[in-house]
Formats: C-alpha cells, sequence, structure tokens
C-alpha cells in the first residue's frame, strides 16, 4: 500500500502486477480497497491492477461540505497520470464505484477500454431523494451504528453470511467509516444524474445484478445496462457488496470480460 496527495486530497492506493493492460477498482460506498481483497489476488501478474480508498473512505483524506462525481472521477486521472499510467485502461466498480468507473468512461473515453459495473449507484429516484436525504442527516448525526442493521440487511442478506468471518469482518470495517464522509458521499450520490451521458458511452460494459441485493435489486441494474449502446447484462446469486460477498464470481465476471476487450 502507499499513498499520494492529488487533486486536493491524499489517497491510498495499491499498484500489483506488470505488463501493458491496467484495470482499476472502484469500491462501493462504505466500502474501502480491502473490498476488493479476495477478488485481485487472483489476476495474472501479467496484468496491473489499481485499487486505491475513494476519498472520503477507507484511509484517504477525509471529505466534508459538497462533492461531486467529477471530482471523485479527476482523481482517477490524476492517479494514473501520478502512477504515469498512459493509455487506455479497464475499469471494475460496485455500487457507488459503478457509477464513478461508467462516468469517467463518460468523462475520459479516450482513456477507457471498458467498464464492468456492478448493481451501478447512477443516481437516486427523485420520490426517494427526500427520505434519503433525511436517512444521510441522521447517519451523520447518530454514528454508523445507527444504519448498520439495515444496510447489512439489504446489503449482505443472510443467504450469504455463510462465512461468517467475512461477513463480521466486512460489518466492522463498515462501522468504521467517517460518517461525516459517508454522508457528503452519500449526498453526491443524492445529487448524481449521468443517465443522459449513458446513452452516448460508445465502450464496452458489462453490468451485473445481484439477485439478492435488496438495496439496488437487480431490475435496476438491467435498467441501467439498457440505456448504454454496448452494453451486456448478467445476473449471480450475489448481493449489493459483491466483490466481498462473491469474490469468485465476480472475478470469473470480470476476467471474460476482460479477455473479451482484449481479443
Amino acid at each position: 500500500m502507499d499513498f499520494i496527495e492529488l487533486n486536493g486530497a491524499a489517497l491510498r492506493y495499491e499498484l500489483r502486477g506488470k505488463g501493458e493492460r491496467t484495470l482499476v477498482l472502484v469500491h462501493e460506498m462504505g466500502g474501502s480497497l480491502e473490498s476488493w481483497d479476495d477478488v485481485v489476488t487472483q489476476f495474472p501478474e501479467s496484468r496491473q491492477v489499481l485499487r486505491y480508498d475513494c476519498r472520503g473512505a477507507g484511509m484517504s483524506q477525509k471529505v466534508r461540505g459538497e462533492l461531486a462525481i467529477d471530482t471523485m472521477v479527476d482523481d482517477i486521472a490524476a492517479l494514473l497520470d501520478a502512477l504515469r499510467i498512459a493509455g487506455k485502461v479497464a475499469l471494475a466498480g460496485i455500487a457507488v464505484g459503478g457509477a464513478i468507473a461508467l462516468h469517467f468512461a463518460a468523462r475520459y473515453p479516450e482513456r477507457t477500454s471498458g467498464v464492468v459495473a456492478g448493481s451501478p449507484a447512477t443516481g437516486i429516484a427523485p420520490d426517494r431523494r427526500a427520505a434519503v436525504l433525511e436517512r444521510v442527516a441522521k447517519i451523520e448525526a447518530a454514528g454508523m451504528a445507527f444504519a448498520v442493521e439495515e444496510s447489512m440487511r439489504n446489503g449482505y442478506p443472510v443467504e450469504l453470511r455463510g462465512d461468517v468471518k467475512r461477513f463480521e469482518r466486512y460489518r466492522a470495517r463498515w462501522l468504521g467509516n467517517d460518517p461525516s464522509s459517508y454522508a457528503t458521499v452519500y449526498r453526491m450520490l443524492a445529487a448524481t444524474d449521468i443517465e443522459d451521458e449513458l446513452t452516448r458511452l460508445r465502450c464496452p460494459v458489462l453490468v451485473i445484478g445481484g439477485s439478492l441485493d435488496r438495496t439496488r435489486p437487480p431490475q435496476l441494474a438491467e435498467a441501467v445496462a439498457k440505456t448504454m449502446p454496448k452494453a451486456g447484462y448478467t445476473e449471480v446469486r450475489t448481493g449489493h457488496y459483491m466483490a466481498v460477498q462473491t469474490p469468485d464470481l465476480i472475478f470469473d465476471q470480470i476476467a471474460a470480460f476482460l479477455d473479451a476487450i482484449d481479443a
């Protein structure tokens, strides 16, 4: 692991592997680069894999005030520049990380070879925003414990808790989030609207829906896929925090997608 200051923030990151092809992994809201622990080790050394803590998450610099998804995307571009990674990269993101990956593809098409987006959180329906913002304010005031039961119930369903230690470790790490940073990122999501730009994406995209995801049910993921001209859709038995819950399944999906776009 390493740390770097760029684009007005300090980020923690890890770059492993070698070769000309690079994959960027973007974790979910409430997660950290550790969300990819059991996925990243499966990639061959012949591919560079970059993962990092988004600003406000993990051990990266915490955030306050207003935050735009443009800033999150520009963090990736600045990180690639700092690490001298030129040319096109593939990205894989989960939930809000999926939205960030898709927005990167829209903002930097010349730097994107393809995107895998698991349960992409591309925004919040207008009729739900008031209730979501009310919940966010309570999380900010009362702390992460206020929301943990509901978040785990919907995002990490009991059907996927066979590995008890894995679930307990993720829950504890989720509770360690900075409530104000989590609230700031959540408000960013509530203000995000990238639906129009998705219709203009021209790179290959794979959208993954989780059949057990009760935070972003698979029909929402499929609807996002249908807005993009070169997007495919697949549904697997997983939940919202899919890189943690079913790392082998997610690795298989990403690896097959990379093989297809690299061919």
